[in-house]
C-alpha cells in the first residue's frame, strides 16, 4: 500500500509531467480549477488547484474532501502511483471504477484528451 508521502510525490511527478506537456494535453490542463484527490485506502485527501498546466497541492486532510472541488478524483494510493508511473492506464482504470473522476461537463470535455 502506497504511503501518503508516496502519493504526494506521485502528484508532484504528475504536475511536472503536465507542465512539460504540449498540444491537446497542454490545452486540457490550462484550466484554473479547484482540485481534490481522495486516496481511499489511506482516507486522506490532497486539495489544491489545477492551474497553469500543473497541480498545486495546498493541503493534506484526513478523511474525504470537506468541500466540493471543481475537479474531484478518488482512488487507492497504489493506483495513483501506478498511473503516474505509466503502469496503469487512466481511461481503463476510470472505466472499470478503480478511479473516480467528477467534474462539470465542460471540464470533462476539456480533460478528455488526458484520457
Amino acid at each position: 500500500m502506497a504511503t501518503t508521502e508516496e502519493c504526494r510525490s506521485a502528484l508532484k511527478r504528475l504536475s511536472d509531467n503536465l507542465a512539460r506537456a504540449d498540444g491537446d494535453m497542454r490545452s486540457a490542463t490550462a484550466l484554473d480549477r479547484s482540485l481534490s484527490c481522495h486516496i481511499t485506502d489511506l482516507d486522506t485527501t490532497f486539495t489544491g488547484r489545477l492551474r497553469g498546466g500543473g497541480i498545486e497541492v495546498a493541503d493534506t486532510l484526513d478523511g474525504p474532501p470537506r468541500e466540493k472541488a471543481q475537479i474531484r478524483l478518488a482512488m487507492k494510493g497504489d493506483d495513483l502511483v501506478a498511473m503516474v508511473d505509466g503502469e496503469l492506464n487512466f481511461a481503463k482504470a476510470w472505466a472499470s471504477g478503480r478511479v473516480k473522476l467528477e467534474a462539470g461537463f465542460r471540464d470533462l470535455v476539456r480533460l478528455r484528451s488526458l484520457l
